[in-house]
């Protein structure tokens, strides 16, 4: 028979050699060679594995086959009985099928964990991608995927879980130190059976990581360039050296800045020649414009707005409300709700008509996940009355949800995906369908996961917004974290900007500082300036063809190119172009660029 230790010890269970029953070591011994197996084929295709990005969203009649065929785990269609499965806690498990379809089921739930569950190996060197569809037995809740290991429980993911039809549960994780772990699902809610079905634990090298962001920045941040050099008489010249200079990359990335900045030349000389985008920390908040009831200034962020345009920076709008009751102006909390509908009312009206089409995003209602001062007060519908206000105002600018732990924590907290998109689903349910709703990714992380990361965003992608990460830092002490976020995020193809938290004020920073008060770069900043020298081309030289062609691949942006060649007189000559994205070119199709001697 199969030992547990008592829940929360953190150790796996052993096998009594002496009881076990002959048709439990005939399990047993199926599952070892079919790890063996699952191990080989992992190491003879892992070069060509590529990273699927795909999830879904809909409730479906029929789940969808399990992604790399279920990876590591054993009987992920459930089409061998319950081979491999056992039953977890106190719940009773059995094998079911409905429409040609078989599936596991727990059942007899009185803990929250009693579910059904498999032991594997995970590998601490290994990123582990994970997916499985659920479906409960009556109404709808979160059903949690776990790793136990013996460091303690890793949180995989979570999805809401629904009666009649499958809901794709997508994660990740990674683990301290490699060793048995054994997966399980969790509901708090023990009046349900879970049903489990298309099960898949891939796990990825990093140089498999890492060659999946690569794959996805030649296609989604590079394009295919073909200059060709050209005589007064459209003559190729062969030979020709080609020199290319970056003047701007197009992905929006930069930092919040403080009202220092504009005082401070130093501080303005370091920013400016690093980034394309930013937000006001503090500056623009209903505290800082309006401190004292009916007494606005908004001279600050004017001329932050100001410095911003001056030197080509776009700024995103943050913050017009906050729904966390500790920041508030201070006159705000001892308002009747009537006179607190007034001065909303009155916020939205004069900050978002103060500013309408000078900024790229609004965050709207900051942090309505985790909090919900303006629901208390002036009920369930405030949020979305805010955004139905502040699109008629700025109704070209798109209105963001802002929200910290959707991508950085794994559980079933309050901000997870399902809860983010079940909420931005209400908010455009206000806006009727219109409206340039946006999804808004804090990113204050502790010690990343970056498997969960990913999938995360693979599935908020899946409903079609835009997706930007908005107030990103790590823990200074470990700037390999800030590498890993960033990178991570760059390479998601849904990513459509990245915006660091890391605002400097001489009394220091928020959390991360990117230099010190010299403007000298913090190890934080180094990390920030090796990766954008690999995201831009400052100085690329290449030799022209017979046919006076020469081919690269460019990061989108502004660029410069001078030809050098004895037969060219015109060593002054510069010619300019844009490395574009569009949808409506193939990243494979060159962009053909002539240039004439």
């Amino acid at each position: 028979m199969q030992e547990r230790s008592p829940e929360g010890s953190g150790n796996i269970g052993v096998y009594n050699n002496s009881t076990m029953k002959v048709e439990e070591k005939r399990i047993l011994l199926w599952l070892l060679l079919s790890l063996l197996c699952a191990h080989l084929f992992s190491g003879l295709a892992n070069d060509a594995l590529s990273y699927d990005y795909t999830a879904s969203l809909e409730c479906l009649e029929k789940p969808h086959k399990p992604q790399y065929g279920g990876g590591i785990i054993l009987n992920p269609e459930l089409n061998h009985g319950l081979k491999g499965w056992s039953a977890f806690g106190g719940a009773e498990m059995e094998n079911r099928a409905s429409g040609g379809n078989t599936f596991i089921v727990a059942h007899s739930r009185k803990q929250m964990n009693d579910s059904i569950s498999q032991k594997l190996h995970l590998h601490k060197d290994k990123l582990y991608t994970f997916s499985a569809w659920i479906q409960v037995s009556s109404g709808n809740t979160p059903v949690t995927a776990v790793f136990r290991t013996n460091s303690g429980p890793q949180y995989a993911g979570a999805v809401f879980a629904e009666s009649g039809c499958w809901s794709m549960l997508k994660g990740g994780l990674t683990v301290d130190s490699s060793g048995p772990a054994e997966l399980y699902f969790e509901s708090e809610d023990t009046s349900v059976e879970i049903w489990v079905d298309s099960i898949s634990l891939q796990p990825f090298t990093q140089e498999q990581w890492t060659s999946h962001q690569d794959q996805s920045i030649e296609k989604t941040r590079k394009r295919k360039v073909r200059l060709q050099a050209t005589d007064a008489h459209g003559n190729p010249i062969a030979g020709a050296k080609m020199a290319i200079k970056q003047n701007k990359l197009n992905f929006p990335f930069g930092s919040a800045i403080s009202k220092y900045i504009l005082s401070n030349t130093a501080y303005q000389n370091w920013f400016t020649s690093r980034f394309t985008v930013t937000v006001f920390e503090n500056e623009l908040k209903w505290y800082s414009t309006e401190w004292s009831r009916g007494k606005e200034d908004y001279s600050v962020p004017d001329a932050m707005l100001r410095f911003a345009k001056q030197h080509g920076l776009a700024v995103r709008g943050h913050n017009i409300l906050w729904d966390n009751g500790n920041n508030q102006p201070s006159w705000v909390p001892s308002l009747s709700n009537s006179e607190l509908q007034a001065a909303v009312d009155k916020r939205i009206n004069s900050v978002v008509r103060r500013y309408s089409g000078q900024f790229i995003g609004w965050d709207v209602v900051n942090e309505n996940l985790h909090f919900s001062f303006f629901e208390s007060r002036l009920g369930a519908k405030a949020t979305g009355v805010a955004f139905q206000k502040t699109r008629q105002l700025d109704g070209r600018t798109t209105l963001f949800m802002n929200e910290y732990d959707t991508i950085e924590k794994s559980g079933k907290g309050s901000a997870s995906p399902d809860k983010y998109l079940q909420k931005l689903r209400e908010i455009q349910s206000f806006l009727r369908g219109g409206g340039n709703l946006g999804i808004g990714l804090e990113g204050h992380f502790r010690t990343p996961n970056i498997p969960y990361m990913r999938s995360a965003i693979d599935k908020l992608a899946a409903a079609k917004f835009p997706i930007w990460i908005t107030e990103l830092d790590v823990d200074p002490s470990q700037p390999m974290h800030l590498d890993q976020v960033l990178r991570e995020a760059h390479a998601h193809p849904a990513i459509h900007g990245i915006v660091m938290w890391a605002a400097w004020k001489p009394e220091g920073c928020f959390r991360m500082c990117l230099t010190d008060s010299n403007f000298k770069n913090t190890p934080t900043g180094d990390v920030v300036d090796k990766l954008l020298q690999q995201w831009t081309h400052a100085g690329l030289v290449g030799t022209t063809d017979a046919d006076g062609f020469f081919e690269t691949s460019l990061f989108h942006g502004d660029y410069e190119v001078a030809i050098t060649h004895p037969t060219v007189t015109n060593s002054s000559l510069i010619h300019s172009f844009k490395v574009a994205s569009s949808t409506d070119i193939s990243p494979e199709s060159a962009l053909l660029v002539k240039v004439s001697a």
